[in-house]
């Protein structure tokens, strides 16, 4: 008897350590399992490549192909004006007319005094003709025939002179007339009529082309190679587009055709050229917008579902899965989209493993279950044996063979 209460003492007392074991295994497993079902359950997915066209973003400013000031060559009172502010105007059409009486008469004289000359050499050449029969005949000394001579020679240098002085008299004259040197658009008067202008005065007007418009832009050095090594040359013609300031794009794209021979030391970029027809004349010289240049070959580009990213204040990004499996928050630049995929030019490269489902409960750093579809509800396990019940029945055996 006395022994089979120690018996009984014994299995209740191992009872209690197995309870007491049990109960621990059995809260760590919950803890797990409830750390398991805490993780947010997500898809994932590999960033691959396209070959796209690339383009790249620079501040642009428009400038005319030809810019002319305007100025007065003579002195004089400007006396009239023949166009209005604002005027498209074509090359050799009148502007201006500076007092032309005094340039008049310094062209009549002038002319006058090459007459004058003419008639004087014509009477030497006469002379001479007739010296030069006398004195071969012996009628007049050698000395009287190269007077006559000298005196022709004389008078022929005197015609050269006045017909030079003359032309002079005469282009001085033109320029009483002020005609437009190009086709163009003609600025502001800064010389109204009435007032006495010269060569010193400074621009009477300013002309600027209008079609067609230089745009120039400074590309950063980096984005200048990307260039070069994406068509294999700096020496290419490439297609450009400009959005003016108020981000409306402008109608005709242009080409890039000219790039400076250094970097800005101080800025990094290189100052690029393109030239865009303007035949209505929209755009203006001075106006600040923006410019895409586009290569001319493709590139391999990294992309990823626009639905595998994200939005806040500083930009765009998307989770990339770090060497431990775990969410890391990456910004990205992109630079157009292929269907449904971002083009990224910044943040990701191929190969990358990035969230594509579930990222609106990642928390970066915290781990996360990852699934290959969707979330899917947990299979069922099967339900093991009790083991308090498995341990009662070898008791039970047991008492009943000291029975």
């Amino acid at each position: 008897m006395r022994k089979n209460i120690i018996i009984i003492l014994a299995i209740v007392f191992a009872l209690i350590l197995v309870r007491m074991i049990s109960s621990n295994i059995s809260k760590s497993t919950s803890a797990k399992q409830k750390r398991s079902m805490g993780a947010p359950s997500v898809t994932v997915d590999t960033v691959k490549t396209a070959s796209v066209r690339r383009e790249f973003d620079a501040p642009a400013r428009v400038m005319a192909k030809y810019r002319v000031e305007v100025l007065a060559r003579i002195n004089g009172y400007l006396t009239k004006s023949y166009f209005k502010e604002g005027d498209f105007v074509k090359k050799g059409q009148l502007l201006f007319e500076i007092e032309p009486q005094e340039y008049r008469y310094a062209t009549g004289l002038a002319k006058g005094n090459l007459e004058n000359a003419k008639a004087q050499q014509d009477y030497y050449n006469k002379q001479l003709a007739r010296y030069k029969e006398l004195v071969e005949n012996d009628f007049v000394a050698r000395a009287d025939y190269d007077n006559i001579l000298a005196q022709r020679d004389a008078h022929r240098a005197q015609v050269q002179s006045m017909e030079n002085a003359y032309r002079d008299a005469q282009r001085n004259l033109s320029y009483t007339q002020v005609r437009s040197p190009v086709d163009g658009r003609v600025g502001i008067i800064d010389v109204t009529v009435g007032n006495y202008v010269s060569m010193n005065s400074g621009p009477l007007t300013t002309i600027n082309s209008s079609d067609p418009m230089y745009i120039t832009f400074p590309l950063e050095s980096k984005d200048y190679a990307e260039l070069n090594r994406i068509d294999g040359s700096p020496n290419v013609k490439r297609e450009v587009e400009f959005t003016f300031s108020s981000g409306q794009k402008y109608e005709f794209k242009g080409v890039q055709d000219f790039y400076d021979n250094s970097v800005n030391e101080s800025t990094g970029t290189i100052t690029m050229r393109a030239t865009f027809p303007n035949p209505n004349s929209v755009l203006l010289q001075g106006d600040f917008g923006r410019v895409r240049i586009f290569s001319n070959m493709n590139d391999e580009m990294p992309i990823v579902p626009q639905t595998a990213t994200m939005e806040n204040q500083e930009g765009l990004y998307v989770y990339v899965m770090d060497e431990n499996n775990n969410p890391k928050l990456t910004y990205i630049k992109t630079m157009g989209q292929i269907g449904t995929d971002w083009v990224v030019y910044s943040g990701v490269k191929k190969g990358d493993v990035i969230i594509t489902t579930g990222m609106q409960k990642v928390i970066p750093g915290s781990p996360v279950r990852v699934v290959k579809t969707a979330v899917q509800p947990e299979t069922q396990k099967q339900k093991k044996p009790n083991i308090f019940a498995r341990i009662f029945n070898k008791l039970r055996k047991v008492l009943g063979g000291h029975k």
